[in-house]
């Protein structure tokens, strides 16, 4: 019988899980055989439990620091997966109107989450200004065209910025223009994106011949191009903030890393000022 049981635990074994080279890859006697079904039992019946995830809508110019944000929040909280989804914070305000399914909102000014929870979007108490944002003229690097007089180039057609109706670096893209005294000039050239990231997106693919883009997006590895920074008084400040939309403890514990050390170095790295700067 012993032997008829261990044949049966040896087949059931092999359809069922892995071997156990310390138990049940020995030479058993009818004991070991028993423990060694019951520890293979336990591990079908309970899988490794599945890390929880926090849906974030965010800002397009977030893209590649959330590459950054996401591995050291998981290293920190392992439990945990960020999931960000990115856009146009003005297309964002308008899907949370309608109950889209997010745990956070990440935008690219502080105005759009505001007007949310003045709305009773959110939780009231949970706003952070997490960054202060900047815009350069961006051209690829194979362009013959330098970064600095790119605005005025004969050669260039094509100018994109983000769109302004529902983008907040477009409508720093166009203050700045008119600020310099440049925007009636060169309209006829501009070429709107969808968000700042389309935006980059255009230049990177020669549909534009240059950008007034994002620093952020600017300052990623893969970017392989040159700017020039647009003077921070040619444009109102860039605040971007974040807020709550579901409250619990993942949520809280993503809002305390961004203000925190670790979330700020990130986002200095891609050219954000911290809050208390200019």
């Amino acid at each position: 019988m012993a032997l008829s049981f261990i044949r049966y635990h040896r087949r059931w074994r092999r359809n069922c899980c892995p071997p156990c080279p310390h138990i049940c890859g020995q030479t058993a006697v009818s004991g070991l055989a028993a423990l060694c079904l019951l520890v293979c039992a336990a591990a079908c019946a309970h899988p490794p439990a599945q890390p929880r995830t926090i849906a974030i809508a965010a800002a397009a110019d977030l893209k590649f620091a959330m590459d950054g944000i996401s591995r050291d929040f998981h290293r920190a909280h392992p439990d945990v997966e960020l999931r960000p989804s990115f856009g146009s914070s003005g297309n964002f305000y308008s899907q949370l109107h309608n109950g889209a399914p997010f745990d956070a909102f990440l935008s690219a000014d502080v105005e759009y989450p505001r007007m949310l929870l003045r709305d009773g979007i959110g939780k009231a108490d949970s706003l952070f200004v997490y960054g202060v944002g900047r815009i350069v003229v961006w051209v690829p690097a194979a362009s013959p065209i330098p970064a600095a007089g790119a605005l005025l180039d004969a050669e260039v057609k094509h100018i994109a910025i983000a769109n302004p109706q529902h983008a907040p670096y477009g409508r720093a893209a166009e203050a700045a223009l008119r600020s310099m005294g440049l925007y009636d000039k060169l309209k006829p050239k501009i070429v709107l994106g969808e968000d700042i990231s389309q935006t980059f997106e255009f230049v990177q693919s020669g549909a534009a011949d240059v950008g007034i883009v994002a620093l952020s997006l600017a300052l990623a590895p893969a970017a392989h191009g040159k700017y020039w920074e647009i003077p921070l008084d040619a444009y109102p400040r860039i605040e971007q903030a974040g807020f709550i939309l579901k409250d619990s403890a993942d949520t809280r514990a993503l809002r305390a890393f961004l203000v925190g050390a670790e979330g700020r170095t990130i986002l200095k790295g891609y050219g954000f000022y911290l809050p208390e700067s200019r």
